[in-house]
């Protein structure tokens, strides 16, 4: 791993959950020696990605990821976009819409949208990373996903996140086939216990998947009809987001809306 690479993967440790991470900590998460993490993040603090707060001088994002990320929506508006689709998914489907993208080997939520239908939903965080083998979203990315991609993340060791995630590197396989197939994955209880989730894959310009659209809601609530209503809305809503932001799909996506 290059310098840049090691200055990104400490970026990459900030999340809702640690919002500011010290120094010592920071070494524990990224797995580098203490003196190399310091070096790193004086770096990335000279330039504005990282500032020190506080009497213990912890360290939290900076203005210049900020920037950054005005500039990028500016370009691509991808956050406003899929808002305003997760508000429409959410009205049609009665249940939690979010959308997630891929940064790196890392599946990161970038917004979510809730229905007002329910007091009992599923609930999400923005920037909450996400289980590629555990979730939809996850399923529905790697489904079309480079091989290469795809043989990375299974061959690595997949973590149990509840009783009914799937580890077995076939039956993950298998699991892929099939939502390649009908444009559409599944996960039932995968990440989140009682959490029956479906994604679609989202597309980018040159027709790979840039992460997934997907609508979450308790397994209680999972019937037959609501299961074919998600589907159908999902697809829909899924490449309508491909096209708003300038992507294609693959030649061999399956269009067709899902019943």
């Amino acid at each position: 791993m290059g310098t840049v690479s090691k200055a990104l993967s400490l970026l990459s440790l900030f999340n809702h959950g640690r919002l500011e991470i010290g120094l010592s900590e920071l070494t524990r998460l990224s797995g580098m020696n203490k003196a190399t993490v310091y070096r790193l993040l004086s770096e990335l603090q000279s330039q504005g990605f990282v500032e020190q707060i506080g009497t213990d001088r912890a360290y939290r994002l900076g203005p210049e990821v900020l920037r950054l990320a005005a500039l990028r929506e500016a370009t691509v508006p991808l956050l406003s976009v899929s808002q305003d689709i997760l508000r429409q998914l959410c009205e049609s489907t009665g249940e939690t819409a979010h959308m997630s993208i891929v940064q790196g080997r890392q599946l990161n939520t970038l917004t979510h949208a809730y229905s007002p239908q329910h007091g009992t939903r599923v609930t999400m965080e923005d920037a909450e990373i996400l289980s590629f083998h555990g979730t939809g979203s996850g399923l529905a990315f790697l489904s079309f996903a480079e091989d290469g991609f795809v043989d990375q993340i299974l061959s690595e060791p997949l973590a149990v996140h509840t009783p009914q995630t799937q580890t077995d590197p076939q039956k993950l396989r298998m699991a892929l086939a099939q939502a390649r197939a009908l444009g559409i994955a599944e996960s039932i209880g995968g990440f989140e216990a009682d959490v029956h989730s479906h994604a679609a894959p989202i597309f980018g310009p040159d027709q790979r998947p840039i992460g997934a659209l997907a609508v979450a809601a308790p397994m209680s609530r999972m019937t037959p009809e609501l299961k074919s209503r998600i589907r159908r809305e999902l697809k829909a809503a899924a490449l309508d987001l491909t096209q708003r932001i300038g992507g294609f799909c693959p030649s061999d996506y399956p269009q067709d809306q899902a019943a």
